[in-house]
Parts: structure tokens; C-alpha cells; sequence
């Protein structure tokens, strides 16, 4: 059973026994920070030139990946972005996120650490899809990094929006407010508050494990 495999977020409810909540955890005092310039000048060639949501992969190139890639650059020496990277946790949960953010393994960078964020495309803006497949990832990361209580963070985008959820515990915490493209600053903001509070989560769990030691 692959990750897609999972059509709703109620289908992993029900095969994993994951409540569902809806909160706005994302700080909305933290919400907004500005792309670079060297970013929106390479969106607005984009766009102006390129019918960038004219396809599903043009609008992973374009405009989701540049996204995520521009907000990684300030974390890129402590973790790694992965694209179309396979995770394995049982025959049940396997699969390969759209994109991925993990921690830096000491075996080198051909090897993934501790999954941290993972983002999934709406394909043709099916967001109830792709979050049952995001959440369904979620929880192959929560069970192989055996830290029920560190949360792992999903977005799921179809390029225009921007939706947010963690799971930690048995709980799917799903953000409310929803962001958009239109509005850079603002879902530069949301993202980057995702990240960092994900890396905070990965710094308390290797703290553990030093401490376990």
C-alpha cells in the first residue's frame, strides 16, 4: 500500500486511530518575512513569460519548488530538501513525498535523517486527497523517528494555496487560515514559521537522544 493509496484525511483516521483538530497554530505574529529579491525576480519572469499553472509539473517547478528552496537556503548547512525521495517504515506506509525536509545524516547527504516537514502537491487542486496523503506520510515519519510526542509539520499546495497541519501524538493539528501566492510576504512568513518550528522539534529530539545516552 503506497501513501496515495489514501484518497481523505478520515481514511488515516480511521486505519491509524488519529483524531483531527483544527487550530491556527501558525503565529500570526511571526507570519510575515520577505522572499528575495533574486526570488521575485525570477518569479516575475516566470510568470510574465511562462503559463506557469498551465500543468501540474510546471507548477511544481516554477512556483512550489523555487518557494520551498528560496525558505531552505537559511537551513540548508543543519538539513537536507529532498525531491521524489522514497521513505519505508512497513509494506503499509511507503510511498515517496512530492518534497521532503529531513535532518542531515552522518552517513552523507545520499542518506535521510530524521524527517522533519513534508509537502505534498494538490494534484488537480484535490486538497482532501492530498492531505490524506500527506497525513498518511506524516505518520510513516512520526514511526520512524520513534518520537510520538516530537511533531512533524505537512503542507499540502497546489501552487496558489498554501495549507498547513502537524501531527503529534495520536492528533492531526490542521491550520485554519489558508495562504496564497498573491500575498508573498505573508506565506514566506508561514513557511519559514513551519520550519523553524520543525527544526526546533528535531533539536529537542536529539537533545533526547544525547541525554538517553
Amino acid at each position: 500500500m503506497a501513501f496515495s493509496d489514501f484518497k481523505t484525511i478520515s481514511d488515516v483516521q480511521e486505519k491509524f486511530r488519529i483524531r483531527h483538530v483544527e487550530n491556527d497554530f501558525v503565529g500570526s505574529e511571526e507570519s510575515t518575512n520577505s522572499p528575495s529579491e533574486h526570488f521575485r525576480q525570477e518569479l516575475e519572469f516566470s510568470t510574465e513569460y511562462i503559463d506557469v499553472f498551465a500543468s501540474e509539473a510546471s507548477r511544481r517547478e516554477f512556483i512550489i519548488l523555487p518557494i520551498l528552496r528560496d525558505i531552505y537556503k537559511a537551513y540548508a548547512e543543519d538539513y537536507a530538501l529532498w525531491v521524489q525521495k522514497s521513505i519505508v517504515y512497513d509494506e503499509t506506509l511507503s510511498g515517496t513525498p512530492d518534497y521532503l525536509i529531513s535532518t542531515r545524516s552522518e552517513l552523507g547527504k545520499r542518506v535521510v535523517g530524521t524527517p522533519l516537514i513534508i509537502l505534498v502537491e494538490a494534484k488537480k487542486n484535490d486538497f482532501e486527497q492530498g492531505w490524506g496523503e500527506c497525513l498518511a506520510e506524516l505518520v510513516a515519519a512520526q514511526k520512524i523517528n520513534a518520537e510520538p510526542d516530537v511533531p512533524v509539520y505537512g503542507i499540502v499546495s497546489d501552487g496558489t494555496l498554501w495549507q498547513f497541519g502537524h501531527l503529534v501524538g495520536d492528533a492531526f493539528i490542521q491550520n485554519r487560515t489558508s495562504f496564497t501566492v498573491d500575498d508573498l510576504p505573508t506565506l514566506f512568513g508561514a513557511i519559514n514559521f513551519v520550519f523553524k518550528a520543525a527544526t526546533d522539534a528535531s533539536i529537542v529530539q536529539s537533545q533526547r537522544g544525547h541525554n538517553s545516552n
